[in-house]
């Protein structure tokens, strides 16, 4: 789990990187909440996602926005952070040309940004967004949601209450040809303090059910 620095707009951009062993392995690039608010890559969601995709083969990465730990530059209201999450899945995929297939993860802050991110890249094949901020920030963006993921939720979040996450999960669910699973978790709070194997174990299922019919298709 090497230290990366990636050549970011604002500058280098501090990150972790795991490279698969296996041949075309899939990749996944994770994203930290709030900079302003103590996210960094190092949070504990962001580090259970990022061990779930690694445990089903991917090579993952997860970074530092700009401002947070060895990352340059300040915090630009999410629309230098989209650039520079562009910047670390161009880095991504650079090193990893031949990549069977591409993921976003991100958590709270880190999940509105992917869910830009997910509109802007065409090649990004599914999504894993746990406690995206519907309350918070403007989803309307979705129009149509490219492509199909999981949305998680604590039933006891303090920051992100279920109702607007509710709602724009019934909204990407009547987009033709996308498929949402939407799972609440019970007695979780934001951070989902002592249920991190919970959310561990959804994110994995949920993985290798995405990956099944990819595999099938190849072998045919």
């Amino acid at each position: 789990m090497p230290d990366i620095i990636i050549n970011g707009p604002e500058g280098r951009l501090e990150g972790r990187y795991h490279h698969s062993k296996e041949n075309n392995a899939p990749i996944a690039l994770l994203l930290h909440p709030h900079p302003q608010h103590g996210g960094t890559m190092n949070n504990k969601v962001v580090y259970t996602l990022y061990h779930a995709f690694v445990r089903r083969g991917f090579s993952a990465l997860r970074f530092n926005f700009r401002g947070v730990g060895r990352s340059q530059g300040t915090f630009d209201r999410g629309e230098g952070e989209l650039s520079d999450a562009a910047a670390a899945l161009d880095w991504l995929q650079t090193y990893n040309p031949n990549a069977s297939a591409c993921w976003i993860g991100g958590f709270s802050f880190g999940a509105w940004i992917g869910m830009q991110l997910l509109m802007r890249r065409p090649e990004i094949d599914g999504f894993i967004s746990v406690a995206p901020p519907a309350n918070l920030f403007d989803f309307s963006f979705l129009a149509p949601c490219p492509a199909s993921g999981l949305i998680i939720v604590g039933d006891r979040d303090q920051l992100v209450p279920q109702e607007p996450v509710q709602k724009l999960v019934q909204k990407l669910m009547h987009q033709r040809d996308i498929q949402i699973e939407h799972r609440v978790i019970a007695g979780a709070d934001h951070f989902f303090a002592g249920q991190l194997d919970e959310l561990n174990a959804i994110v994995e299922e949920y993985v290798a059910g995405a990956q099944r019919p990819r595999a099938a298709a190849a072998e045919r």
